[in-house]
């Protein structure tokens, strides 16, 4: 088992990473307030883990949320039954919220443990690798409204991370290429030399190398580990996590959620960063040509979908947390391994980009 301390004073937390140890509850009790236990988790990994996750927690007073599984579920509906159940097993203040799933349920798991009784305690097992690389490390929660993603949450911080590197076992491989998406934006945006590493590692990646798996997973959580200690609120350097997302978000709330994963839409997202970056002289199409074939390589895709015109995507960008007095802001790449802080892009450009992956 590897450890790995977000250190934010006395929001701080660790991140376990290995094996076998979302039912090692002795590893983790400690970080349960009370006999009070909810766990949050959704129709497609209950069958799967939610029954020996209550077993072990067998001492405790556990009640349980089965919620519908996907992206077009992570709404205020959703977050509403959270608090049903809390109130109707009459939970309150000390108890404990455990969000089990991937990061749907982990964004909404921790959203409703920051509102209900103005805060409590929740912790995080991530069961996608997407979730475990980047979701459910720094304490951002909160739901889509069909107007933009995440537009309505909070940062709240879990009191410890599990991510069981066994339960990758069940992923299916859309999913796993969908979180190697956030893998490859943290070699892009602060570690080249992870980059490499995951150009040369990719296949046994896919092929699900435990030890390639386990040393990707911990490479990112302490990339994103070193960002949110220096900029929790994302006043800053935090914001270049963003990368690919402006373009991927729109693509999400565009096309529909749940229609592409999350972590395909930042692909998308990515190579058109990128593209804006190689048309500012920053990268050279050497560079945007690794880009994409990295993300080709992870057997994600690299273009827009067809439903999405150029209007759309300017109307729904326009529509993101970065932006400052309706101008559009994108994270771009200085270079390879180095992302710049959100700066304002020339609308031109980014129909110009946009054309060149074919949309009208």
């Amino acid at each position: 088992m590897k450890t790995l301390q977000v250190d934010l004073a006395e929001r701080s937390y660790p991140i376990f990473i290995g094996e076998g140890l979302y039912s090692n509850v002795a590893l983790w009790s400690h970080f349960i307030k009370s006999k009070q236990v909810l766990i949050v988790t959704n129709e497609k990994i209950a069958p799967l883990y939610l029954a020996a996750l209550e077993s072990a927690l067998g001492s405790y007073n556990v009640a349980t949320v089965i919620l519908p599984d996907g992206e077009q579920f992570k709404t205020l509906a959703s977050v509403d039954t959270i608090f049903g159940k809390l109130l109707t097993v009459q939970f309150g203040r000390s108890a404990t919220l455990i969000a089990l799933g991937g990061g749907v349920v982990g964004d909404m798991g921790g959203f409703a443990a920051a509102c209900y009784q103005r805060g409590i305690a929740f912790i995080q097992i991530p069961t996608t690798l997407l979730a475990q690389v980047d979701s459910s490390v720094g304490g951002k929660t909160g739901v889509n409204h069909v107007l933009g993603k995440n537009m309505i949450g909070a940062f709240y911080q879990p009191q410890c991370v599990i991510a069981d590197t066994a339960v990758l076992s069940t992923l299916d491989d859309r999913q796993l290429s969908a979180g190697l998406a956030e893998v490859i934006k943290y070699g892009l945006i602060r570690d080249l030399d992870f980059f490499e590493w995951l150009e040369e590692n990719m296949y046994a990646l896919l092929a699900r190398d435990k030890d390639a798996l386990a040393f990707a997973i911990e490479r990112s959580c302490r990339n994103k580990a070193q960002v949110v200690m220096e900029d929790e609120f994302e006043s800053s350097v935090r914001a270049t996590l963003n990368l690919g997302h402006t373009f991927g978000h729109a693509i999400e709330t565009g096309i529909g959620y749940g229609t592409y994963l999350h972590g395909e839409a930042v692909a998308i997202g990515t190579c058109l960063a990128a593209d804006v970056s190689r048309a500012k002289g920053w990268l050279t199409d050497t560079d945007v040509a690794r880009i994409e074939h990295i993300f080709k390589a992870a057997r994600l895709p690299i273009t827009p979908p067809e439903e999405m015109d150029v209007e759309r995507f300017l109307d729904l960008m326009a529509v993101d947390k970065k932006n400052v007095d309706g101008d559009i802001r994108l994270i771009l790449l200085k270079k390879m391994g180095e992302a710049a802080l959100p700066m304002s892009v020339d609308r031109n450009l980014l129909v110009q980009t946009l054309k060149h992956y074919g949309r009208q």
